[in-house]
């Protein structure tokens, strides 16, 4: 018996993609980042969302990934631990069948309007009229590669019969090219009772054409980087059996792939120089469900508006801000302190524009500009053209700004805390909480490397001293001896969950906490383990884990 496996949530297969990939020992802090039940938060989410990405083992032994829809309201939970989904899921559907009886599934949950996501496993059957949802981990993901879309219903309908097949048509293959967003489904079916056990549903995005057909039963998706979890890399080393499933976003169609996959640990950079690994799929089953479901999605074309880099002003060592000013010469749209701004840049050799999202750093009062201040990523593709190519008086485009990581709306304490740039929607809340009226306590707690690497200093300074209700303390993992001797930080080390209960901002106080995975896990982790409500903690994560 795999008796590591029973310790940590992750199984063997994950612990060698984590191996193999360099990530390090993620089992030793990211069991502070996993649950075995839906904070409320996460609840109040699925219960909002039309659908659900499901993936698991269908009647005929494939891994089939499936999305199943409802009637707004349709998904409840009833308890932290549960979900029902009040709706029919189609005879049609490759995973019907083994539902009604019971059975293991991963799933994602995911607002392609907003783009959160939050990734669960458990059990799904019938009871009654509806189905029952035993949730056994759950955990969230960065929005990175999600393509922003906005859905409407449209009256429903029946659908039209299925096309099964045992390799792609020709249409299939095009629909699978010109596709920007995928759903990956794969399994663990080992050990009896560990948290491992069980299936995984998870988002794949891109650029159109990044998933790539070499012929009609041959595709291969790049792996981009993520969190260092590994699920789905980990699950199909253990078995190689693999689910896809593409929404046609216009009429609702589903294209459900299954197949065996292996895992090409060094692609050729030419193909996709941000693809750290391929997995390469050989198809074994295909099934296309004409209008499927009752939901259409749309881009935001409308919405784009473009901007011009009005001033450019390097932060620190690694961090630039760039100050946005709209064209059309009119005011920026609101936003909340916290939220981001989904951006579009054309960088040479790619044949449709990058797409990302970053955290508004600025002061959401002034309204003749967005600021982002962005780190260069020595891999990342948008943040290293940013930083060598966008010079002052470029031009790229935004949508709205969207995201629910915002100042709680009660008058308890607050203390915001940050590691690098995740500093950046901290910065933006405290210039709001600057000019609160009820001037709550508020701690601003910041951990950088050193100087040379601390972003915004001077101005999150200004903000401390001006206003007696915010307070500020600084951590310097490696500070110079400049730094020592100035005597420019508060704490040598790293911020730590007892650091943060020492500010003793009381039992109601919020933790807001914005930095890498393995950063939030482990305060997460601390905090709660002194009795912090898991209500309380709130969090933004980005970025590969490691530190």
């Amino acid at each position: 018996m795999d008796t590591v496996s029973e310790r940590t949530p992750f199984h063997a297969g994950e612990r060698a993609a984590q191996k193999r990939a360099g990530a390090g020992d993620v089992a030793q802090w990211a069991s502070g980042f996993i649950r075995d039940y839906l904070p409320q938060q996460h609840r109040d989410f699925h219960t909002s969302l039309p659908f659900l990405v499901v993936s698991g083992a269908g009647a005929d032994g494939h891994t089939w990934v499936t999305l199943i829809d409802g009637p707004d309201g349709f998904i409840r939970s009833p308890n932290p631990r549960a979900l029902t989904l009040n709706t029919e899921i189609n005879a049609q559907d490759p995973l019907r069948a083994v539902v009604d009886a019971g059975t293991d599934i991963g799933a994602v949950g995911i607002e392609l309007h907003s783009r959160r996501r939050n990734r669960f496993s458990g059990r799904l059957k019938r009871s009654g009229a509806a189905y029952t949802l035993d949730i056994k981990q759950t955990f969230g993901n960065c929005p990175q590669y999600i393509h922003e879309r906005s859905l409407r219903r449209v009256p429903a309908n029946t659908p039209a019969p299925a096309k099964r097949k045992e390799a792609l048509t020709p249409s299939q293959t095009a629909w699978i090219t010109g596709a920007d967003t995928l759903f990956i489904g794969s399994g663990h079916q080992h050990g009896a009772d560990v948290p491992s056990r069980g299936f995984d549903a998870s988002h794949r995005g891109g650029l159109p054409g990044f998933v790539r057909v070499s012929d009609a039963t041959h595709l291969h998706i790049p792996d981009y980087a993520g969190n260092n979890f590994f699920n789905t890399i980990g699950n199909l080393l253990a078995d190689p059996r693999v689910g896809l499933v593409f929404v046609d976003f216009d009429s609702g169609s589903l294209l459900h792939v299954s197949g065996r996959a292996s895992i090409n640990w060094h692609p050729d950079p030419k193909q996709d120089p941000e693809a750290h690994r391929v997995i390469d799929v050989t198809i074994d089953a295909v099934i296309e469900r004409p209008n499927a479901l009752g939901l259409r999605w749309s881009k935001p074309d409308a919405d784009l508006r473009q901007f011009t880099v009005s001033k450019r002003i390097k932060e620190s060592e690694e961090i630039t801000s760039f100050y946005l000013s709209p064209v059309d010469g009119e005011g920026v749209t609101p936003y909340a302190a916290g939220q981001h701004l989904p951006i579009e840049i054309n960088v040479p050799g790619h044949t449709g524009p990058v797409k990302r999202s970053y955290s508004l750093s600025g002061d959401p009062s002034d309204k003749s500009a967005y600021r982002l201040t962005i780190k260069r990523e020595s891999h990342g593709l948008a943040s290293r053209h940013l930083h060598d190519a966008l010079g002052e008086s470029a031009v790229l485009r935004a949508s709205q700004p969207a995201g629910d990581f915002v100042i709680p709306q009660d008058s308890a304490p607050l203390v915001l805390v940050s590691a690098g740039v995740g500093l950046t929607p901290m910065v933006s809340m405290l210039h709001t909480l600057a000019q609160d009226k009820a001037a709550r306590p508020v701690w601003f707690v910041h951990g950088a490397k050193d100087s040379a690497h601390h972003a915004l200093r001077s101005e999150t300074d200004a903000l401390v001293e001006a206003h007696d209700h915010l307070h500020q303390r600084l951590f310097y993992s490696r500070p110079s001896a400049a730094d020592q001797a100035a005597g420019r930080f508060d704490h040598h080390g790293r911020i730590t969950a007892q650091a943060l209960l020492q500010l003793e901002a009381g039992a109601t106080a919020h933790y807001l906490l914005c930095g890498p995975a393995r950063f939030i896990a482990e305060l997460r982790s601390g905090l709660e383990a002194a009795g912090v409500p898991a209500e309380q903690i709130h969090f933004e994560s980005f970025g590969p884990s490691a530190r």
